[in-house]
């Protein structure tokens, strides 16, 4: 299979399982790798639904409906082996594949997540780096040269890259995600501040710091007023 067929094999079971699957069980998966992670650290190898629920604070009908949503894994009064558990979610999170990423936005954030080891364990692995200020060309970041936005269009097609980072002012992020799609991107992880006007073939991640703050001030008021 070439990369064609491959991107569009992909492209085509990622929107079945959209279709499928709500996006406030997927959103789940990765706390539910994360804990199993913990786990099998620390030697386990067997959990229940219910001892399951006690350490993520979610119900373990909850737990139960969502894994039945992929295959069940589990076994009435046997519960779930974590090692296996721990891998099939992450082939269904498509951890078990390789991502090639290239990052727009040489400053302190884009930094900061190239320079985020852990990315790398999960097979997401940054290609490139790209910015609009030409004192940066040829600076590196763990080895990574700092290029011209000019040159990401034939960077994305010749390196095959899958997921663009954007840590960029939101003024222009519409605009870079227009030529990032323009140029084959498959998905963009947004950082900027502004939703992405782009079509539904291209997957969107957007992540506002602000908004999580802001819900963090909301919890902490609510638990002050209930203190008084």
């Amino acid at each position: 299979m070439d990369k064609a067929d491959r991107r569009g094999t992909v492209k085509e079971e990622i929107r079945e399982t959209s279709r499928e699957i709500s996006q406030a069980v997927i959103g789940r998966l990765p706390r539910y790798h994360r804990y199993l992670a913990e786990l099998k650290e620390q030697g386990i190898e067997r959990i229940s639904s219910q001892e399951l629920s006690t350490l993520m604070k979610v119900t373990a009908s909850q737990i139960r409906q969502d894994l039945n949503n992929f295959g069940g894994f589990g076994q009435q009064g046997y519960g779930y082996n974590i090692e296996h558990l721990y891998v099939e979610i992450g082939k269904i999170l498509g951890l078990d594949k390789e991502y090639h990423m290239i990052m727009i936005g040489a400053g302190n954030l884009g930094r900061a997540l190239v320079n985020y080891m852990n990315y790398e364990k999960r097979g997401f692995l940054f290609k490139g780096i790209f910015d609009q200020d030409p004192s940066l060309y040829g600076k590196m970041i763990r080895d990574i040269p700092i290029m011209p936005m000019e040159e990401i269009k034939s960077f994305i097609l010749e390196h095959d890259i899958d997921i663009a980072v954007l840590a960029i002012p939101k003024t222009a992020a519409v605009r870079v995600a227009g030529q990032l799609a323009e140029s084959g991107i498959r998905a963009i992880w947004n950082f900027a501040h502004v939703d992405l006007p782009l079509s539904e073939e291209i997957q969107v991640e957007n992540v506002h710091l602000s908004d999580s703050l802001m819900k963090l001030s909301y919890n902490i008021s609510c638990n002050l007023g209930r203190m008084k």
